[in-house]
């Protein structure tokens, strides 16, 4: 079993920014993978951003290049950089982590892009 505590969500203006983090613990496997899916009511759960234990990074098209996805294997911890917050990215953001037996989900935080 996998446990995931995600932090950092809130409120931010447009062209804000916000961190976004999850830790891991339980019983991690040397390799999987990590990231940061994000869900708004009435929608589908969309990815995000996600890296590998290899650093390997994928991002979705509408992150263009103003969220960086990060990762500390030592710490089993992965962290989201959100800049150029648009309104549209007002979500749910779920951390993940797949351990390529089995997916593991955080509990949700919030992110409100709004002025």
């Amino acid at each position: 079993q996998v446990q995931l505590v995600e932090s950092g969500g809130g409120l931010v203006q447009p062209g804000g920014s916000l961190r976004l983090s999850c830790a891991a613990s339980g019983i991690i496997f040397s390799v999987n993978t990590m990231g940061w899916y994000r869900q708004v009511p009435g929608k589908e759960r969309e990815l995000v951003a996600s890296i590998t234990s290899g650093g390997s990074t994928k991002y979705a098209d509408f992150v263009k290049g103003r969220f960086t996805v990060s990762r500390d294997n030592a710490k089993n911890t992965v962290a989201l950089e959100m800049n150029g917050l648009e309104p549209e990215d007002t979500a749910d953001y779920y951390c993940y982590h797949h351990n390529y037996v089995r997916m593991y989900w955080g509990q949700g935080t919030q992110v409100t892009v709004s002025s």
